[in-house]
């Protein structure tokens, strides 16, 4: 072998043995070739895996929970409470709301203070102060003619915050015939509720009226103006003319004059130091 393929030899047997341990001798990594996008699934890459889909709106700031401030957390507690029928222990509000209302002393007094919640020292327990205060429908029926007897009808949304199967109980009350309920248009749903007074009885009244009479009321028609005055006219009628109100015109200002009363001025009064020795409320007469 001649010395120059010795020297070749010994030139690539030293880069085989060289030590890559700083970054800037490191060799490149293989490029890896990407699956193209009309790779079919049995190509032996598979297809290309797609993102999962997440239904967060990142617009909008996470759940956090009852939060860290102490109205937030008081807010938690007393709706939770308006929520139940059943007075809660503090150690049972502050589990299921995610309070401290048993450790933090400022919530604590904040909730003893609110005007909605009744603490009862004997057994130790809070309850929200609901606007009425009943738990059957005979209750229901006397506090609604309480009510109405002062002149007003209930809303049924404050009924049904005081006790959840008032608005069943005040549907079987008017189907009976004990109260009045007012519906909304759009949907039909329980407004307002009063006392019904007159009891239906065919003696005394007060019952519906029959589907027939409401269609026959409804199917009525109010004829126009023509032909109200033609008929009035037949039957030796007048309609009544109500006065024709005649407007005013707006006020004409005259030029070069201001509007409004003359403002009269005050007179000053001079020679004041003739006060006392010549009256000058009467004419002067020369004397002789």
């Amino acid at each position: 072998m001649s010395k120059l393929a010795k020297d070749a030899a010994t030139f690539k047997s030293s880069m085989q043995r060289q030590d890559y341990t700083s970054w800037h001798s490191q060799p490149p990594a293989p490029e890896t070739k990407r699956a193209s996008p009309d790779t079919t699934a049995g190509s032996p890459s598979g297809p290309k895996k797609k993102r999962p889909k997440t239904n967060v709106v990142y617009s909008q700031p996470a759940d956090t929970g009852t939060g860290t401030n102490v109205n937030t957390q008081l807010l938690y507690a007393v709706n939770h409470l308006k929520s139940t029928q059943n007075p809660m222990r503090l150690q049972d509000i502050a589990i299921v709301t995610n309070t401290p209302l048993d450790s933090d002393h400022v919530l604590l007094e904040k909730f003893k203070a609110h005007e909605k919640i009744h603490w009862d020292p004997k057994t130790d327990l809070y309850s929200y102060k609901h606007e009425f205060n009943f738990r059957n429908k005979a209750a229901l029926l006397t506090e609604i003619q309480r009510q109405t007897r002062k002149g007003g009808g209930i809303s049924v949304r404050a009924l049904k915050e005081s006790w959840k199967e008032a608005p069943a109980a005040i549907e079987e009350l008017e189907k009976e015939g004990d109260v009045l309920v007012t519906r909304t248009v759009k949907d039909g749903q329980l407004r307002m509720v009063f006392w019904n007074e007159i009891k239906p009885t065919e003696e005394a009244g007060g019952m519906q009226v029959e589907k027939e009479f409401h269609e026959l009321w409804h199917s009525l028609k109010v004829p126009n103006d023509v032909d109200l005055l033609r008929q009035l006219a037949s039957d030796g009628l007048q309609a009544a003319v109500a006065e024709a109100t005649v407007p005013k015109g707006p006020a004409v200002k005259k030029k070069g004059k201001k509007g409004g009363a003359p403002r009269q001025r005050q007179i000053r009064i001079t020679n004041t130091h003739l006060k006392g020795e010549i009256d000058l409320t009467k004419d002067f007469v020369a004397p002789g």
